[in-house]
């Protein structure tokens, strides 16, 4: 019987993957190194059934990205996962136009990105880079010009309610006695009730909250959702934290509602260019926590979204399936070509 054949290219983000992929008889992973011609890579591509995909941007070459020009050197592949929530890499619509199910691993981040979120909360409310700044500068200050606030009470606005959003509502709710307000055009007010947040539309949130944070993907209706307006329309001293994805705000305009003071500072672990170059305005500021996309880089977050990615690879290896499918609309084409390559149908 032939074998549902993963391949990555060059590295895992954990050895979950592989042990979970191991238990599963009806599938084969390999990897595929980067280390070679361009056109071995793709070889080696076209003999996959199912692609598991870097979802960094940066990290992974752009002619492996999965695009319109890609899956037509691919005609075999049935399906995409995402080595992550995001899936930037890839094209939905392609996938859907050639075939293909693309999943992702939503929701197996969510501790590790909520955790980091939070922390940049406190960090910024308690004035700590600019703190540690100072002090490493030889720039003492008065501990009165460092004076900081306290994230108990204040209103935490987020930007998208789903897996992450719904933890750090949780933990700012519950830890913080935070009022919560959640903008998410997918859910009604109920949903978002159960969820721990007040549901408002984006002008209510922005002007009433002291914390904003971003946790929604980077689609056509949210990339440059954060613009110079949406900034002025903060309120005056409120934080801005995004743990969400590059491109969604706009960091030239983030810069100047700093350098204002409208916004009094800013955490951000995303990035339109990752890493961004050590001359990025955002990096030369004292109110501003910087990380390198490394929200979700957490031992616990990375064995637990391998496996899920490899439970995934396995369903479809055992003719099911896998939950998280970002494309629908593809599951009956999918389940024809399956049928095709495997001979056999799907499971109902």
């Amino acid at each position: 019987m032939r074998r549902f054949r993963v391949g990555y290219l060059s590295h895992l983000p954990h050895q979950a993957f592989l042990d979970t992929a191991a238990q599963c008889a009806a599938l084969e992973v390999v990897r595929i190194p980067l280390d070679q011609p361009e056109g071995a890579v793709l070889a080696a591509l076209r003999e996959v059934d199912g692609y598991y995909c870097m979802a960094s941007r940066d990290e992974l070459p752009r002619p492996f990205h999965v695009t319109p020009a890609l899956l037509a050197e691919l005609p075999r592949l049935l399906m995409v996962g995402s080595t992550g929530a995001g899936y930037d890499t890839v094209d939905p619509a392609a996938c859907t136009a050639a075939g293909v199910l693309l999943v992702n691993q939503a929701g197996g981040n969510a501790e590790g990105v909520a955790e980091h979120a939070v922390g940049m909360m406190l960090a910024l409310l308690k004035r700590m880079p600019e703190a540690q700044a100072a002090m490493r500068a030889g720039q003492a200050q008065s501990r009165e010009a460092l004076m900081g606030r306290e994230l108990r009470g204040r209103t935490v606005g987020l930007v998208g309610i789903g897996h992450v959003g719904t933890r750090v509502a949780e933990i700012v709710r519950l830890a913080f006695g935070c009022p919560v307000l959640a903008c998410d055009p997918y859910l009604d007010a109920d949903a978002i009730a159960a969820r721990g947040a007040r549901k408002v539309e984006m002008d209510e949130l922005l002007a009433g909250s002291d914390v904003v944070s971003l946790h929604l993907p980077l689609a056509p209706e949210s990339r440059g959702m954060m613009s110079a307006a949406s900034f002025a329309r903060m309120r005056r001293g409120a934080i801005f934290v995004t743990t969400a994805r590059g491109h969604i705000h706009d960091e030239p305009a983030l810069a100047e509602a700093l350098a204002s003071g409208h916004i009094a500072a800013a955490g951000l672990d995303v990035w339109a260019q990752e890493p961004p170059p050590p001359t990025h305005p955002l990096l030369q500021m004292g109110n501003v926590i910087v990380t390198q996309h490394t929200a979700g880089v957490t031992q616990e977050s990375r064995a637990n979204i391998t496996r899920i990615a490899a439970l995934a690879f396995a369903d479809a290896a055992e003719g099911r399936l896998p939950p998280r499918i970002i494309n629908p609309d593809v599951v009956p084409r999918f389940a024809e070509r399956w049928a095709a390559a495997f001979g056999r149908a799907l499971a109902g």
